[in-house]
């Protein structure tokens, strides 16, 4: 009766002894933005910016930071392989975009293109690696996604070694044998190491990619090389259009918490082991209105007391922008109420006439978090630049503390 009790006031966001918890302080933080890269090509756009620092790998001491990114082609979400960009001076200069030899696309002799898209980077400190996580994907040569071989659609991870400055080429995550992990993806998704060096990943999966997914978090064990799962978490499931997919992960004052996307709204949930999580809510302010985030990912920033999300969302003046996916917000979350304190809402990036969405989120320093994205600017798919301002930009915003 008293875990019952317990769990109905979490879901209420209620304390222990039925009151209501005090909303937590605001975190104060202001946003700068600059392009590190802007392009318009009659063949591709830039796409899937995402970044991670390396301590200590910079000039003077300060972090490296790598930003990888891919080309959408000439089909929907038909993506080349991967590119990265590097800056040791905190984004003052840029190398790149350089193409990654190792990462790029193969063939598997029947003129089936192979890639890997959805790519999220993390550092992982106790190997002194980066690690690139995302969606291995078949292609035709026209960019038709292929489920033509089992477990066509898998997880893969590559590495870079910032003292050899090398790449190590993709290798797929074996999986448990059930045929629920036959679609299996970690994409688009913001993962954990955890204090042992063990990692957190997220996964949207299912029998095929026609049934509604499901969401699981496993912990995985990586020695530099070689990831391998270890422990399964709960399954979470919503029967709704595509289901559940794109979960994003952060760790905040012990807890763990996860972002859900799906077609009709958001979804939030959290964690006490990082594995099992409580029934899923849909995403709200902090007045009980729904957030008005829908059919594409959000993901997290942490700072000192302050846990936000960063997410796009219908009611700003943005019903002409398709699937509302411009500007892009961050505000701060109440970690008990699992809600959006809408008075902390501030844009990121704003709405030029394009789609933003598939973007990245990462911590660089103690004094600053960047959230990178492109405009969707494809000549291919009828989008132009906008007479708003829209011109095919990758946007660093930087979050300063």
């Amino acid at each position: 009766m008293r875990v019952l009790l317990g769990l109905w006031l979490s879901l209420a966001g209620l304390g222990a002894n039925g009151e209501e918890p005090p909303m937590p302080d605001a975190v104060a933080f202001e946003v700068k933005l600059e392009v590190p890269l802007q392009e318009i090509h009659e063949d591709f756009c830039w796409f899937h910016p995402r970044c991670a620092a390396i301590p200590g790998a910079g000039q003077e001491g300060a972090p490296a930071v790598v930003m990888t990114l891919m080309k959408e082609l000439s089909a929907s979400d038909f993506y080349s392989g991967l590119y990265f960009m590097r800056t040791d001076d905190l984004g003052r200069t840029w190398r790149g975009p350089i193409e990654i030899p190792e990462l790029a696309w193969r063939r598997d002799g029947k003129g089936v293109i192979i890639s890997v898209a959805d790519v999220t980077p993390g550092w992982h400190a106790p190997t002194g690696k980066l690690v690139a996580i995302g969606c291995q994907v078949r292609y035709s040569e026209s960019g038709e996604q292929l489920d033509d071989v089992h477990r066509a659609n898998c997880t893969a991870y590559a590495t870079y070694d910032p003292v050899a400055d090398s790449w190590a080429g993709w290798r797929v995550l074996e999986m448990p044998t059930d045929p629920v992990f036959d679609f299996c993806r970690s994409a688009c998704s913001q993962w954990l190491v955890e204090a042992d060096g063990r990692l957190l990943v997220p996964f949207y999966h299912n029998r095929t990619a026609g049934e509604p997914s499901k969401v699981t978090v496993f912990r995985c064990t990586f020695d530099g090389t070689e990831m391998r799962c270890q422990e399964q978490g709960n399954t979470l499931e919503l029967n709704v259009v595509r289901g559940l997919c794109e979960p994003s992960l952060a760790a905040f004052h012990g807890r763990v918490y996860l972002t859900l996307r799906n077609d009709e709204r958001a979804y939030v949930t959290v964690s006490d082991d990082g594995l099992n999580y409580e029934p899923i809510r849909p995403w709200t302010f902090d007045d009980g209105s729904d957030l008005g985030s829908y059919n594409t990912q959000q993901h997290w920033l942490t700072h000192g007391e302050g846990l936000f999300l960063c997410y796009t969302r219908r009611g700003a003046d943005n019903d002409h922008i398709p699937r509302n996916r411009a500007p892009l917000f961050m505000a701060q979350v109440d970690p008990v109420r699992l809600c959006v304190i809408r008075a902390t809402e501030k844009v990121l990036i704003p709405e030029r006439g394009l789609m933003l969405g598939n973007f990245g989120a990462a911590a660089i320093t103690p004094q600053e978090s960047w959230v990178t994205d492109s405009e969707y600017l494809s000549l291919k798919h009828g989008y132009h630049p906008s007479p708003r301002g829209g011109n095919g930009s990758t946007f660093l915003a930087r979050v300063m503390w």
